[in-house]
């Protein structure tokens, strides 16, 4: 998998966005504030999954196309379930 730096970027973003919930935890920030920066951290991460996923998923049935290894459906099948899963995982 190529991860572009798109992907990468969000992850240094989200890794900056923890650095400063944990600096607003050392400074004992409001409790408000703290849950705030987090749900955006969460939010951040989540929809850097769905990049993830789909770039991955379009890599998969290109290689697969080529390949003749595996079939569409299964691999968005396979997508699906790695979006579910990481759903699942917030609650």
């Amino acid at each position: 998998m190529d991860y572009n730096d798109q992907m990468k970027n969000r992850v240094k973003r989200i890794e900056g966005q923890l650095r400063g919930i944990l600096r607003m935890m050392e400074e004992n920030k409001d409790c408000k504030e703290v849950i705030t920066q987090l749900s955006a951290a969460r939010t951040a991460i989540d929809r850097t999954i769905g990049v993830v996923v789909s770039s991955n998923l379009v890599e998969c049935v290109q290689k697969a196309t080529e390949e003749g290894e595996r079939s569409m459906e299964e691999l968005v099948k396979e997508a699906v379930n790695l979006l579910v899963k990481s759903l699942l995982k917030k609650g």
